[in-house]
């Protein structure tokens, strides 16, 4: 016979190892993107708001790598089907290489159904709302 005390001490355990798995998938998985408000367009850096522009009339793009297919390996966007999300550079002065800055949008590629920016290289991305 299961005593009371003991079933109790399994679901508190059962409880906060469901809540300490949330917490780690939630940092690092969809949950960023979902759960942050959306950032404005005017907020972006002027970079940002630039490449948005460019991404919404087609380019010319000044990276070889804009407009590439982003594969959302970490699972940090919504899931969708391998190509539906594509990355594109935001300039980063004084960045003798691509910087860290992107805007990864998806859907068509000239009218997108949603874009996100990201500061720091895919670690965090937050929608961005027009």
């Amino acid at each position: 016979m299961v005593r009371w005390g003991t079933s109790k001490l399994a679901l508190i355990g059962l409880l906060t190892l469901t809540t300490a798995v949330g917490s780690v998938v939630g940092a690092r998985g969809f949950g960023n993107a979902a759960s942050a408000d959306p950032v404005p367009l005017q907020a972006l850096p002027i970079q940002g708001q630039e490449t948005y522009q460019l991404i919404h009339r087609g380019g010319p793009f000044p990276y070889e790598k804009d407009g590439s297919v982003f594969g959302n390996r970490e699972r940090a966007l919504p899931g969708q089907k391998r190509g539906y999300y594509r990355e594109y550079t935001v300039k980063t002065p004084g960045a003798s290489n691509r910087g860290a800055r992107r805007i990864v949008c998806g859907g068509a590629a000239t009218t997108p159904e949603v874009c996100y920016y990201t500061a720091d290289h895919y670690d965090t991305f937050r929608r961005i709302a027009p």
